[in-house]
């Protein structure tokens, strides 16, 4: 059996030729009609499939990497949504204070994903896994979390800006090293996967520049 496709998310797109540029009408075949493209992890191609590696990408099951991935990123989530809510007490910026609502919105939607994909597949959310987790990427330690608590206006802005870029970054080498090591490759993961890499990458470019206007 060939090894199961990294970073699924099959798209099936129709060509049929009597509307590719030419006016005469006829039948595709079947091989002719439909083309399986996976899209590609982060700054590689995406590559067409064969029949035989969709059909297998259809039926492949989660590994441990992946049970391991969504209970981290529930914990890592619920720190952001920590760091969050000391945001309106806090802030003095409008653009940090919409960022961190829509911030705490998408992480504990995301939460409720992988809570509902561990259930779905009869793992639990791992509660108790984490009581020295701190040590997952970008996670903050309790002497940066205090040092957030304890700041006000525009030095809270800028802090809870860095940290949260620090944060966000984790999240996007946790999912690197996920893939790295065979996971991801579940559909609906791959999905879960690619949608954080890209929320949190353009939640960082955000911040960037929100930070660079409190200098």
């Amino acid at each position: 059996m060939s090894k199961p496709v990294s970073w699924l998310a099959v798209a099936l797109t129709a060509c049929v030729l009597a509307g590719c540029g030419s006016g005469d009408k006829q039948e595709a075949s079947p091989e002719q009609a439909v083309h399986i493209v996976q899209p590609g992890a982060p700054g590689k191609p995406a590559r067409e499939l064969t029949r035989a590696e969709a059909k297998e990408a259809e039926t492949v099951k989660p590994i441990a990497q992946d049970v391991g991935f969504m209970r981290d990123m529930i914990h890592h989530h619920r720190q952001a949504i920590l760091m969050t809510g000391w945001v309106p007490d806090r802030t003095q910026s409008r653009d940090v204070a919409l960022m961190a609502q829509r911030m705490a919105s998408s992480q504990e939607s995301e939460i409720e994903q992988s809570e509902r994909w561990l259930g779905d597949r009869g793992f639990d959310a791992g509660h108790d896994h984490h009581a020295a987790s701190d040590s997952m990427p970008g996670m903050l330690s309790p002497a940066q979390l205090e040092r957030l608590k304890a700041a006000k206006g525009r030095a809270f802005d800028r802090l809870f800006l860095r940290y949260m870029t620090i944060h966000h970054q984790g999240a996007l080498t946790m999912a690197r090293e996920l893939v790295d090591a065979g996971g991801g490759a579940e559909t609906e993961i791959g999905n879960f996967v690619r949608h954080v890499e890209a929320d949190q990458q353009i939640e960082i470019e955000r911040m960037q520049q929100v930070l660079a206007k409190l200098h």
